[in-house]
């Protein structure tokens, strides 16, 4: 592999093209991220280059990822900065100047859902994001590896069962704001007690309760899929839970494509992947689930016109009803887009 060709870049990404699928289909892309850091930059520029390249992406919702807090004042109040700054670039992202891609219209935001003052920083974000605040993930992610993991989460021990957290969520439920979360697929019977305690509040299952396939993961696939399967049709039984079908290409996930010396096309994803999709469609239903990005992190192993070829392959098999749901519909009334 030459250093043009590290996997992630665009070098890398470039070997492998593909015409884009049912180019004129509505999609709204309802989980990405933006930073700026030593090693990556993903900001305006790099999303519009990525949902302008052929699908028809016309709105994405931004997810925390815990860039651009403010550096001083009350912690509990930091995180604020990142709306903030997002808000300036979803107002860029309105201006036909800046090129072709998609519009973001819509944040979710970072919050302690245990600290007391938790209106005063959901009060902050609705200020700062001048209509586009639409809830927060305090992400529950919390494995004893760490040091086998790209992306280590960093959740206290417990976190879904703690009573101030749980009322935190409960609050986003009152003030009509939802709840996503990221975690384990370990974790996911937590998670399952945690929607069956805050019934009236809407959460949103991240990257499908992330199955890990490295580390002390490696080598386990089928078994850790076999109990993901029970976990999940478990979680669908929450009517206040939808799902998000994707950020399976996570280095974390184990499929090896960020180590390669190409990265893979549509067919070699939808059949290392369809299964965990078409049992989430089933068990929860086309009208409780959104495909989704998770780009730039799913950019270590795939390009996003390649991702969007292989999720619209997989959605072949549903009706148009269900296609439209999944693509656009469950995305824009869940996120009030």
């Amino acid at each position: 592999m030459t250093e043009e060709l590290v996997p992630g870049t665009d070098a890398w990404l470039d070997q492998v093209t593909e015409p884009i699928i049912d180019p004129s289909r509505q999609i709204i892309d309802p989980h990405h991220h933006l930073w700026k850091w030593s090693t990556s930059t993903y900001l305006l520029e790099q999303l519009r280059a990525d949902t302008g390249s052929g699908h028809n992406v016309q709105k994405t919702v931004f997810v925390e990822c815990g860039a651009y807090y403010h550096r001083s004042g009350p912690k509990h109040l930091r995180p604020v900065g990142e709306s903030v700054f997002v808000e300036e670039i979803a107002r860029a992202s309105r201006d036909a100047e800046n090129g072709a891609g998609a519009e973001v219209a819509g944040i979710v935001a970072r919050a302690d859902l245990t600290h007391p003052d938790l209106d005063e920083v959901l009060d902050a974000h609705l200020a700062a994001g001048q209509g586009l605040f639409r809830g927060i993930r305090h992400a529950g992610a919390l494995d004893p590896h760490p040091e086998a993991l790209r992306i280590p989460g960093s959740a206290p021990e417990g976190l879904y069962g703690d009573d101030a957290f749980r009322r935190g969520v409960a609050r986003l439920g009152e003030r009509g704001l939802t709840y996503d979360t990221w975690h384990y697929h370990h974790q996911n019977s937590s998670f399952r007690d945690l929607a069956a305690a805050v019934p009236e509040t809407t959460m949103v299952l991240d990257h499908f309760g992330t199955p890990l396939g490295v580390g002390p993961y490696a080598g386990q696939r089928e078994e850790i899929y076999a109990q993901w399967q029970t976990d999940i049709a478990a979680i669908a039984e929450c009517p206040n839970v939808v799902a998000k079908l994707g950020g399976l290409a996570m280095p974390d996930n184990g499929f090896g494509w960020d180590q390669r010396a190409t990265p893979p096309t549509s067919e070699e994803f939808v059949e290392a992947q369809a299964r965990y999709y078409n049992h989430t469609i089933e068990c929860f239903g086309a009208n409780r689930c959104m495909f989704e990005s998770n780009f730039p992190v799913d950019r270590w192993s795939l390009s996003y016109p390649v991702l969007w070829n292989g999720l619209k392959k997989i959605a072949a098999r549903y009706s148009e009803e269900e296609q439209h749901a999944m693509f656009w519909g469950t995305a824009n009334r869940v996120y009030r887009l």
